[in-house]
Protein backbone atom coordinates (compact mmCIF):
# COMPACT_ATOMS: atom_id res chain seq x y z
CA UNK A 1 0.00 0.00 0.00
CA UNK A 2 1.58 3.83 -0.91
CA UNK A 3 1.26 6.10 1.82
CA UNK A 4 1.52 10.04 0.83
CA UNK A 5 2.59 12.81 2.61
CA UNK A 6 1.35 16.40 2.54
CA UNK A 7 3.87 19.15 1.03
CA UNK A 8 3.45 22.64 0.76
CA UNK A 9 3.86 24.89 -2.00
CA UNK A 10 6.82 26.19 -0.31
CA UNK A 11 8.55 22.78 0.20
CA UNK A 12 7.13 21.56 -3.22
CA UNK A 13 9.53 24.57 -4.91
CA UNK A 14 12.30 23.26 -2.88
CA UNK A 15 11.82 19.85 -3.42
CA UNK A 16 11.99 21.29 -7.54
CA UNK A 17 14.86 23.30 -7.10
CA UNK A 18 16.96 20.79 -5.50
CA UNK A 19 16.01 18.53 -8.64
CA UNK A 20 17.12 21.04 -10.65
CA UNK A 21 20.56 20.73 -9.11
CA UNK A 22 20.72 17.41 -8.84
CA UNK A 23 19.60 16.59 -12.22
CA UNK A 24 22.71 18.50 -13.70
CA UNK A 25 25.21 16.76 -11.47
CA UNK A 26 26.90 13.58 -12.86
CA UNK A 27 26.10 9.94 -11.72
CA UNK A 28 26.36 8.88 -8.71
CA UNK A 29 25.31 11.86 -7.11
CA UNK A 30 27.73 12.19 -3.86
CA UNK A 31 25.31 13.71 -1.67
CA UNK A 32 22.00 12.39 0.12
CA UNK A 33 18.47 14.01 -0.40
CA UNK A 34 15.34 13.16 0.89
CA UNK A 35 12.95 11.68 -1.67
CA UNK A 36 9.59 13.87 -2.26
CA UNK A 37 6.27 12.27 -3.28
CA UNK A 38 4.90 14.04 -6.55
CA UNK A 39 1.47 13.09 -6.71
CA UNK A 40 1.69 12.53 -10.28
CA UNK A 41 -0.42 9.81 -11.30
CA UNK A 42 0.85 7.27 -14.32
CA UNK A 43 -1.70 5.36 -16.72
CA UNK A 44 0.91 2.83 -18.37
CA UNK A 45 -0.68 0.78 -20.93
CA UNK A 46 0.73 -2.14 -22.54
CA UNK A 47 -0.21 -5.54 -24.02
CA UNK A 48 0.23 -7.60 -20.89
CA UNK A 49 -2.15 -10.22 -22.64
CA UNK A 50 -2.94 -11.62 -26.18
CA UNK A 51 -0.09 -12.12 -28.95
CA UNK A 52 1.97 -9.69 -27.88
CA UNK A 53 1.98 -10.28 -23.68
CA UNK A 54 5.53 -11.48 -23.49
CA UNK A 55 6.70 -8.44 -24.43
CA UNK A 56 4.56 -6.00 -22.81
CA UNK A 57 5.44 -7.68 -19.35
CA UNK A 58 9.08 -6.94 -20.43
CA UNK A 59 8.10 -3.63 -20.94
CA UNK A 60 6.06 -3.31 -17.84
CA UNK A 61 9.12 -4.94 -15.89
CA UNK A 62 11.07 -1.33 -16.24
CA UNK A 63 8.56 0.68 -15.10
CA UNK A 64 7.58 -1.66 -11.81
CA UNK A 65 11.13 -0.31 -11.02
CA UNK A 66 11.38 2.76 -11.99
CA UNK A 67 10.49 4.34 -8.43
CA UNK A 68 13.74 2.27 -7.10
CA UNK A 69 16.13 3.61 -9.42
CA UNK A 70 15.24 7.23 -9.10
CA UNK A 71 15.99 6.61 -5.01
CA UNK A 72 19.31 4.96 -6.21
CA UNK A 73 19.96 8.00 -8.24
CA UNK A 74 18.98 10.92 -5.81
CA UNK A 75 15.88 12.33 -7.48
CA UNK A 76 12.98 13.15 -5.54
CA UNK A 77 10.15 12.30 -6.95
CA UNK A 78 7.50 9.12 -6.74
CA UNK A 79 5.03 8.20 -9.38
CA UNK A 80 2.29 6.47 -8.68
CA UNK A 81 1.94 4.19 -11.84
CA UNK A 82 -1.11 1.96 -12.73
CA UNK A 83 -1.02 -0.44 -15.26
CA UNK A 84 -3.86 -1.16 -18.06
CA UNK A 85 -3.70 -4.16 -19.85
CA UNK A 86 -4.49 -3.34 -23.76
CA UNK A 87 -4.94 -7.36 -24.83
CA UNK A 88 -3.00 -6.85 -27.99
CA UNK A 89 -6.51 -4.89 -29.24
CA UNK A 90 -6.43 -1.37 -30.71
CA UNK A 91 -9.57 -1.33 -29.61
CA UNK A 92 -9.30 -1.98 -26.07
CA UNK A 93 -6.29 0.17 -25.80
CA UNK A 94 -9.08 2.66 -26.87
CA UNK A 95 -11.03 1.75 -24.01
CA UNK A 96 -8.18 1.40 -22.10
CA UNK A 97 -7.03 4.60 -22.57
CA UNK A 98 -10.70 6.33 -21.32
CA UNK A 99 -10.52 4.67 -18.30
CA UNK A 100 -7.14 5.10 -17.07
CA UNK A 101 -8.05 9.17 -18.30
CA UNK A 102 -11.53 8.66 -15.74
CA UNK A 103 -9.79 7.62 -13.35
CA UNK A 104 -7.33 10.23 -12.94
CA UNK A 105 -4.16 9.80 -14.33
CA UNK A 106 -2.35 13.03 -15.15
CA UNK A 107 0.04 11.00 -18.36
CA UNK A 108 -0.26 8.01 -19.95
CA UNK A 109 3.04 5.90 -21.26
CA UNK A 110 2.45 3.12 -23.71
CA UNK A 111 1.72 1.14 -25.75
CA UNK A 112 4.72 -0.93 -27.40
CA UNK A 113 2.53 -1.86 -30.32
CA UNK A 114 2.15 1.12 -33.43
CA UNK A 115 -1.37 0.21 -34.00
CA UNK A 116 -2.39 0.31 -30.43
CA UNK A 117 -0.32 3.67 -30.07
CA UNK A 118 -2.62 5.19 -32.31
CA UNK A 119 -5.78 4.79 -30.91
CA UNK A 120 -4.16 5.89 -27.64
CA UNK A 121 -2.67 9.45 -28.83
CA UNK A 122 -6.54 9.84 -30.36
CA UNK A 123 -7.90 9.23 -27.12
CA UNK A 124 -5.53 11.77 -25.36
CA UNK A 125 -5.71 14.12 -28.26
CA UNK A 126 -9.57 14.43 -27.72
CA UNK A 127 -8.89 14.36 -23.50
CA UNK A 128 -6.23 16.60 -23.78
CA UNK A 129 -3.81 14.70 -21.43
CA UNK A 130 -0.12 14.26 -22.46
CA UNK A 131 1.14 10.69 -24.37
CA UNK A 132 4.66 9.82 -23.81
CA UNK A 133 5.11 6.62 -26.61
CA UNK A 134 7.92 4.29 -25.04
CA UNK A 135 7.51 2.06 -28.01
CA UNK A 136 5.78 2.33 -31.18
CA UNK A 137 7.58 3.26 -34.28
CA UNK A 138 4.76 4.21 -36.61
CA UNK A 139 5.77 7.19 -38.32
CA UNK A 140 2.11 8.58 -38.48
CA UNK A 141 2.27 9.23 -34.64
CA UNK A 142 4.36 11.91 -34.74
CA UNK A 143 3.12 12.78 -38.00
CA UNK A 144 -0.39 13.89 -37.55
CA UNK A 145 -0.11 17.07 -36.18
CA UNK A 146 -0.72 15.84 -32.41
CA UNK A 147 -0.47 18.35 -29.44
CA UNK A 148 -0.72 16.10 -26.91
CA UNK A 149 1.84 13.44 -28.06
CA UNK A 150 6.20 12.77 -27.76
CA UNK A 151 7.75 10.08 -28.93
CA UNK A 152 10.84 8.85 -27.27
CA UNK A 153 11.66 5.44 -30.07
CA UNK A 154 13.04 5.44 -33.67
CA UNK A 155 10.25 5.91 -36.13
CA UNK A 156 10.31 3.69 -38.92
CA UNK A 157 12.75 5.22 -41.19
CA UNK A 158 14.84 6.27 -38.03
CA UNK A 159 15.55 2.39 -37.61
CA UNK A 160 16.04 1.40 -40.90
CA UNK A 161 18.28 4.10 -41.54
CA UNK A 162 20.60 3.36 -38.65
CA UNK A 163 19.96 -0.78 -38.97
CA UNK A 164 21.03 -0.11 -42.77
CA UNK A 165 24.11 1.90 -41.74
CA UNK A 166 24.89 -0.23 -38.97
CA UNK A 167 24.87 -3.61 -41.83
CA UNK A 168 27.66 -1.69 -44.06
CA UNK A 169 29.66 -1.67 -40.75
CA UNK A 170 29.30 -5.29 -40.22
CA UNK A 171 30.36 -6.11 -43.77
CA UNK A 172 33.25 -3.23 -43.76
CA UNK A 173 34.43 -5.22 -39.83
CA UNK A 174 33.89 -8.77 -41.57
CA UNK A 175 35.46 -8.19 -44.61
CA UNK A 176 32.36 -10.27 -46.24
CA UNK A 177 29.76 -8.47 -48.31
CA UNK A 178 25.97 -9.81 -48.88
CA UNK A 179 24.76 -9.25 -52.48
CA UNK A 180 21.32 -9.98 -52.51
CA UNK A 181 18.71 -10.18 -49.25
CA UNK A 182 15.23 -11.18 -48.85
CA UNK A 183 12.66 -9.56 -46.59
CA UNK A 184 10.18 -11.31 -44.66
CA UNK A 185 7.87 -8.86 -42.53
CA UNK A 186 4.43 -8.73 -40.60
CA UNK A 187 1.64 -7.45 -42.32
CA UNK A 188 0.68 -5.21 -39.42
CA UNK A 189 1.12 -1.29 -38.99
CA UNK A 190 4.64 -1.60 -37.50
CA UNK A 191 5.56 -3.98 -40.62
CA UNK A 192 3.14 -2.12 -43.57
CA UNK A 193 5.61 0.93 -41.98
CA UNK A 194 8.64 -0.79 -41.86
CA UNK A 195 8.11 -2.28 -45.76
CA UNK A 196 7.25 1.03 -47.46
CA UNK A 197 9.97 2.84 -45.12
CA UNK A 198 12.76 0.24 -46.98
CA UNK A 199 11.22 0.67 -50.14
CA UNK A 200 11.26 4.39 -50.07
CA UNK A 201 15.21 4.82 -48.37
CA UNK A 202 16.96 2.03 -50.11
CA UNK A 203 17.73 3.38 -53.23
CA UNK A 204 19.03 6.66 -51.39
CA UNK A 205 21.62 4.90 -48.85
CA UNK A 206 23.86 3.17 -51.64
CA UNK A 207 23.61 -0.41 -49.81
CA UNK A 208 25.45 -2.97 -51.27
CA UNK A 209 23.17 -5.99 -51.53
CA UNK A 210 19.90 -5.87 -53.83
CA UNK A 211 16.64 -6.85 -51.90
CA UNK A 212 15.23 -9.50 -54.20
CA UNK A 213 12.10 -10.05 -52.73
CA UNK A 214 9.52 -9.04 -50.15
CA UNK A 215 6.94 -11.24 -48.31
CA UNK A 216 4.42 -10.54 -45.70
CA UNK A 217 2.68 -12.71 -43.44
CA UNK A 218 0.32 -12.42 -40.43
CA UNK A 219 1.99 -12.02 -37.06
CA UNK A 220 -0.59 -14.61 -35.64
CA UNK A 221 0.37 -17.18 -38.21
CA UNK A 222 0.85 -20.48 -36.83
CA UNK A 223 3.25 -21.75 -40.25
CA UNK A 224 5.36 -20.55 -42.00
CA UNK A 225 6.85 -23.33 -44.25
CA UNK A 226 5.31 -21.92 -47.32
CA UNK A 227 6.95 -18.54 -46.66
CA UNK A 228 10.21 -19.77 -45.52
CA UNK A 229 10.65 -22.07 -48.72
CA UNK A 230 9.36 -19.21 -50.72
CA UNK A 231 12.61 -17.19 -48.97
CA UNK A 232 14.75 -19.91 -49.85
CA UNK A 233 14.21 -20.70 -53.34
CA UNK A 234 15.23 -17.00 -54.05
CA UNK A 235 18.70 -18.14 -53.03
CA UNK A 236 19.80 -14.87 -51.33
CA UNK A 237 22.64 -13.90 -49.18
CA UNK A 238 20.55 -12.60 -46.20
CA UNK A 239 17.41 -12.58 -44.57
CA UNK A 240 16.14 -9.30 -43.22
CA UNK A 241 13.07 -10.47 -40.80
CA UNK A 242 10.70 -8.02 -39.34
CA UNK A 243 9.07 -9.74 -37.15
CA UNK A 244 7.02 -9.85 -33.74
CA UNK A 245 8.34 -12.72 -31.07
CA UNK A 246 6.13 -15.53 -31.72
CA UNK A 247 6.16 -15.22 -35.64
CA UNK A 248 10.01 -14.55 -34.80
CA UNK A 249 10.54 -18.43 -33.49
CA UNK A 250 8.32 -19.80 -36.06
CA UNK A 251 10.50 -18.38 -38.82
CA UNK A 252 13.85 -19.94 -37.37
CA UNK A 253 12.30 -23.49 -36.73
CA UNK A 254 11.53 -23.33 -40.07
CA UNK A 255 14.69 -22.32 -41.30
CA UNK A 256 16.55 -24.79 -39.37
CA UNK A 257 13.93 -27.63 -40.18
CA UNK A 258 14.29 -26.44 -44.22
CA UNK A 259 17.94 -26.34 -43.57
CA UNK A 260 18.02 -22.50 -45.23
CA UNK A 261 21.76 -21.10 -44.01
CA UNK A 262 22.20 -17.65 -45.38
CA UNK A 263 24.76 -15.69 -45.01
CA UNK A 264 23.50 -13.97 -41.90
CA UNK A 265 19.97 -12.54 -40.42
CA UNK A 266 20.15 -9.17 -39.98
CA UNK A 267 17.10 -7.60 -38.67
CA UNK A 268 16.57 -3.82 -39.97
CA UNK A 269 15.49 -2.63 -36.58
CA UNK A 270 12.57 -4.79 -35.44
CA UNK A 271 11.46 -6.88 -32.51
CA UNK A 272 11.96 -10.57 -31.93
CA UNK A 273 15.45 -12.07 -32.16
CA UNK A 274 16.41 -10.54 -28.57
CA UNK A 275 13.40 -11.46 -26.78
CA UNK A 276 14.09 -13.56 -23.78
CA UNK A 277 11.61 -16.05 -25.02
CA UNK A 278 13.06 -16.75 -28.21
CA UNK A 279 16.12 -16.74 -27.11
CA UNK A 280 14.78 -20.04 -24.27
CA UNK A 281 13.03 -21.44 -26.74
CA UNK A 282 15.32 -21.66 -29.98
CA UNK A 283 18.57 -22.36 -27.99
CA UNK A 284 21.71 -22.42 -29.55
CA UNK A 285 19.61 -21.50 -32.86
CA UNK A 286 19.42 -18.08 -31.42
CA UNK A 287 22.98 -17.52 -31.45
CA UNK A 288 24.21 -15.06 -34.39
CA UNK A 289 21.69 -13.83 -35.47
CA UNK A 290 21.55 -10.16 -34.81
CA UNK A 291 18.91 -7.38 -34.15
CA UNK A 292 19.88 -3.61 -35.17
CA UNK A 293 18.21 -1.89 -32.60
CA UNK A 294 18.35 0.61 -29.83
CA UNK A 295 19.98 -0.46 -26.78
CA UNK A 296 20.96 0.19 -23.47
CA UNK A 297 24.32 1.72 -22.18
CA UNK A 298 26.02 -0.21 -20.45
CA UNK A 299 28.88 2.35 -19.23
CA UNK A 300 25.97 4.79 -17.98
CA UNK A 301 25.51 4.78 -13.95
CA UNK A 302 21.83 5.24 -14.22
CA UNK A 303 21.40 1.93 -16.48
CA UNK A 304 23.48 0.28 -13.65
CA UNK A 305 21.26 1.23 -11.53
CA UNK A 306 18.46 0.12 -13.46
CA UNK A 307 19.99 -3.69 -14.00
CA UNK A 308 20.61 -3.73 -10.65
CA UNK A 309 17.19 -3.11 -9.53
CA UNK A 310 15.50 -5.15 -12.21
CA UNK A 311 17.80 -7.78 -11.56
CA UNK A 312 17.25 -7.83 -7.84
CA UNK A 313 13.11 -8.14 -8.27
CA UNK A 314 13.27 -10.32 -11.45
CA UNK A 315 16.11 -12.34 -11.17
CA UNK A 316 15.12 -14.42 -14.09
CA UNK A 317 14.13 -12.24 -16.34
CA UNK A 318 16.08 -10.18 -19.21
CA UNK A 319 16.14 -6.02 -18.97
CA UNK A 320 16.24 -5.48 -22.67
CA UNK A 321 15.37 -2.31 -24.85
CA UNK A 322 11.62 -3.01 -23.78
CA UNK A 323 12.09 -2.68 -20.38
CA UNK A 324 14.54 0.67 -21.02
CA UNK A 325 12.68 2.36 -22.79
CA UNK A 326 9.38 1.81 -20.25
CA UNK A 327 11.55 2.79 -17.33
CA UNK A 328 12.97 5.64 -19.66
CA UNK A 329 8.47 6.82 -20.14
CA UNK A 330 8.63 7.02 -16.40
CA UNK A 331 12.20 9.42 -16.29
CA UNK A 332 10.16 11.45 -19.10
CA UNK A 333 6.85 11.87 -16.97
CA UNK A 334 9.36 12.31 -13.26
CA UNK A 335 11.08 15.22 -15.39
CA UNK A 336 8.03 17.17 -16.97
CA UNK A 337 6.34 16.99 -13.28
CA UNK A 338 9.62 18.56 -11.61
CA UNK A 339 10.10 21.21 -14.16
CA UNK A 340 6.39 22.05 -14.43
CA UNK A 341 5.57 22.24 -11.02
CA UNK A 342 2.15 20.72 -11.43
CA UNK A 343 -0.41 18.29 -12.65
CA UNK A 344 -2.42 20.46 -14.81
CA UNK A 345 -2.24 19.17 -18.20
CA UNK A 346 -1.08 22.10 -19.94
CA UNK A 347 1.47 22.65 -17.79
CA UNK A 348 3.41 19.05 -18.50
CA UNK A 349 2.57 19.08 -21.73
CA UNK A 350 4.76 22.67 -21.91
CA UNK A 351 7.52 20.96 -19.92
CA UNK A 352 7.96 18.06 -22.06
CA UNK A 353 7.74 20.06 -25.02
CA UNK A 354 11.15 21.76 -23.46
CA UNK A 355 13.01 18.83 -21.60
CA UNK A 356 16.21 18.06 -22.07
CA UNK A 357 17.31 14.63 -20.18
CA UNK A 358 21.20 14.13 -20.40
CA UNK A 359 21.26 11.26 -17.99
CA UNK A 360 19.06 8.90 -19.13
CA UNK A 361 19.68 4.85 -20.15
CA UNK A 362 19.12 4.23 -23.48
CA UNK A 363 22.54 4.65 -26.04
CA UNK A 364 22.30 8.47 -27.67
CA UNK A 365 22.25 11.86 -27.14
CA UNK A 366 19.78 13.75 -25.06
CA UNK A 367 16.15 13.14 -24.40
CA UNK A 368 14.69 15.90 -26.25
CA UNK A 369 11.33 16.36 -27.99
CA UNK A 370 11.22 18.32 -31.68
CA UNK A 371 8.39 20.13 -32.77
CA UNK A 372 6.62 17.54 -33.82
CA UNK A 373 7.31 15.76 -30.74
CA UNK A 374 9.64 13.36 -31.72
CA UNK A 375 13.09 12.48 -29.98
CA UNK A 376 15.58 12.44 -32.87
CA UNK A 377 18.85 11.85 -31.00
CA UNK A 378 17.91 8.04 -30.68
CA UNK A 379 21.20 5.87 -31.41
CA UNK A 380 21.08 2.23 -32.95
CA UNK A 381 23.60 -0.57 -31.46
CA UNK A 382 24.14 -3.74 -33.65
CA UNK A 383 23.39 -6.56 -30.65
CA UNK A 384 24.08 -10.15 -31.97
CA UNK A 385 23.37 -13.11 -29.48
CA UNK A 386 25.81 -15.01 -27.54
CA UNK A 387 24.94 -18.29 -25.66
CA UNK A 388 21.16 -16.78 -25.68
CA UNK A 389 22.47 -13.15 -24.37
CA UNK A 390 21.76 -10.12 -26.69
CA UNK A 391 25.49 -8.62 -26.93
CA UNK A 392 26.57 -5.33 -28.66
CA UNK A 393 28.81 -5.90 -30.90
CA UNK A 394 28.72 -2.26 -32.79
CA UNK A 395 29.74 0.41 -32.62
CA UNK A 396 32.79 -0.45 -31.71
CA UNK A 397 33.31 1.91 -28.72
CA UNK A 398 30.56 0.18 -27.08
CA UNK A 399 31.20 -3.54 -28.26
CA UNK A 400 30.98 -6.04 -25.46
CA UNK A 401 32.07 -8.73 -27.84
CA UNK A 402 33.37 -9.32 -31.40
CA UNK A 403 31.22 -9.46 -34.52
CA UNK A 404 30.83 -12.73 -35.68
CA UNK A 405 29.82 -12.71 -39.19
CA UNK A 406 28.56 -14.81 -41.71
CA UNK A 407 26.34 -16.93 -39.50
CA UNK A 408 27.83 -20.69 -38.64
CA UNK A 409 25.36 -23.17 -39.76
CA UNK A 410 22.53 -24.87 -37.69
CA UNK A 411 24.76 -27.75 -36.88
CA UNK A 412 28.06 -25.55 -36.45
CA UNK A 413 30.31 -26.29 -33.41
CA UNK A 414 30.10 -22.88 -31.80
CA UNK A 415 26.09 -23.37 -31.45
CA UNK A 416 26.49 -25.19 -28.11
Amino acid sequence: MKTRNTITRRTLGKATLGAATLLGAPLPLRFAHAQAPANLKVGLLLPTSGLQAQIGQACRKGADVANEVFADVKMPVSLDIVNYDTETKPDVARTQAEKAIDAGCHVLVGAFDSGQTIAIAQVCEQRGIPLIVNIAAAPQITEQGYKWVVRNFPTAPMLITGALALHKEIFKASGKTPKTAVMMSVNDTFGTSMINGIKALFPKLDMPYEIVETISYDPAAKDLSVEVGKAKATKADLLLPVSRLNDAKLLVQEMVKQRWEPMGVLNPGAPGLYEQDFLKTMGKYSDFLISNVPWLDPKIAMTQALEKRHAAKYPNDQLDLNGGFTFEGMLIAAQAWMAAKSTKPDALMDALRKLKIDQHVMVGGPIQFDAKGQNVNIKAAAVENFKRKPTVVMPLDSAAAPLVFPMPGWNDKRRT
